[in-house]
């Protein structure tokens, strides 16, 4: 890896996330998954992850295109192998230092406000996370997201329709959304994390596919990299305590900035 890339990767965040043992036992109990998903929960999760599902995740980089285009102008251009390896460090870094710390934090609480029917409590968590958007990109990517989904699950069964409405006027983030989606399933809040991680991994593995280019099975083996890395940054934003939720990541809100004005690019983020 290049110094280039090692100054990228290593400067997404510099905070170190701490807990204790009483809140993980805490989050333990208060999340633990029943002995056995019903397969009609096993699917809404498995459809929910689906990159098919019509929310226009397919069109967005996260500031991952302007990395990429600003380490194919370097001097020597990178190879796929090399692309490999500093990409998959790169979103296991964001996955644990802006996902786990942020959306995935939120959602902890999200999903238990909207079975509870808590309007006001998911409306404080909607406007947390409209505020930490660094960049007008990564607002409107939440926002569009958050639309879609609201508009999907218009027409599927089981939504509340109070809530749809109260979601749908928000306006909703995307991880407000997906929480009213997942919080129809009666799975636990842990997969309910896990498939939002899971689907948030693939969309940026077929965009660092797109932009490199990579090919399929090198993306097969970053997806397989970032997978090992979700289950513990799940655990992360179960544990966490409120007080300690950010969304500190100063060179991705840098790349989503360059992002805006980069010349050519595929993705809207």
């Amino acid at each position: 890896m290049d110094t280039t890339t090692t100054t990228v990767t290593t400067t997404i965040a510099d905070t170190v996330i701490t807990t204790d043992l009483h809140a993980v036992q805490t989050a333990a109990t208060a999340t633990a998954a029943p002995a056995e998903l019903a397969p009609a929960s096993l699917l809404q999760l498995i459809w929910l992850a689906s990159p098919a599902l019509p929310v226009g995740g397919f069109s967005y980089s996260e500031g991952l295109e302007a990395l990429i285009s600003r380490e194919q102008e370097a001097p020597e251009s990178i190879a796929n192998s090399a692309s490999a390896e500093w990409i998959s460090n790169w979103l296991c870094d964001q996955l644990q230092l802006t996902l786990a710390r942020g959306d995935l934090a939120v959602m902890v609480q999200a999903i238990p406000a909207w079975r509870a029917g808590q309007l006001m409590r998911v409306s404080q968590l909607n406007d947390w996370l409209l505020q930490t958007r660094e960049t007008s990109e990564l607002r409107a990517q939440a926002e569009q997201m958050g639309r879609s989904l609201c508009s999907w699950l218009r027409h599927h069964d089981g939504v509340d329709a109070a809530q749809l409405a109260h979601c749908e006027q928000l306006p909703p983030t995307y991880p407000v959304a997906f929480a009213l989606a997942a919080a129809q399933t009666g799975a636990s809040v842990r997969d309910c994390l896990l498939t939002y991680a899971f689907g948030w991994a693939e969309n940026m593995v077929q965009a660092a596919i797109k932009s490199v280019p990579l090919g399929q099975t090198t993306g097969q083996r970053i997806l397989a990299r970032v997978s090992q890395a979700i289950p513990a940054a799940v655990q992360t934003a179960i544990v966490l305590p409120e007080d300690e939720r950010q969304a500190f990541s100063p060179m991705l809100a840098i790349l989503s900035s360059q992002h805006e004005t980069q010349y050519s690019r595929l993705f809207r983020s």
